[in-house]
Order: structure tokens, then sequence, then C-alpha cells
């Protein structure tokens, strides 16, 4: 079963991405949407944790929020705007947010 992960939060707030990124199994992806794209910072923490998994992760970040955030989306990454999230959403047998 394939479950698209929506996180939301700061990742410098509090440990979901940490717990999120333990948790993915082979055939799920992550969202990042909201504070949630800092974690594309570049020489953060976060974004090391994120990059170490780009081969195996499924990344996706709401490209709204990165231009909200004046952040730009690693090319490890996908950049993708509403009309593609509610396409992830339809596409992964469960959605997941990580309120």
């Amino acid at each position: 079963m394939s479950t698209l992960h929506v996180l939301s939060h700061s990742p410098f707030t509090d440990s979901r991405l940490s717990s999120c990124l333990r948790l993915l199994g082979t055939e799920d992806a992550l969202l990042l949407c909201g504070d949630a794209v800092y974690a594309v910072q570049p020489h953060s923490l976060p974004c090391d944790a994120l990059e170490q998994q780009h081969a195996r992760l499924s990344l996706f970040i709401l490209d709204e929020d990165l231009q909200a955030r004046g952040l730009e989306c690693p090319d490890w990454a996908t950049r993708v705007d509403y009309a593609t999230f509610v396409e992830l959403s339809l596409r992964y047998t469960k959605v997941n947010t990580w309120l």
C-alpha cells in the first residue's frame, strides 16, 4: 500500500520530519507544504537528511509555499502546484497528514 505523507510544520520546531523519514516505505512519497518547505534550506540538517535519502525518496514540494518563503526547489525534488497536489492525493492509496 502506497502512502502520500504530507508535512506542513517547520522541521526546526519539532521532529515530525525525522519521524516521517524513518517510517517511509518504498512506495511512499513525501509532500512538503507550508512551513515544512523550510526543510530544503541549503546547508541545514533537514535538507541534508532529505538529500541523503533522495535516491529512495519521492519528494514533492508545493511551489506556492517555496515562492512565499523565497526558497528554491532542489534538483532532487519535484515542484508541484495545487492541481498536482490533488492528483498525488488520488494516485496514492492513502494520504497521511502529519498534524
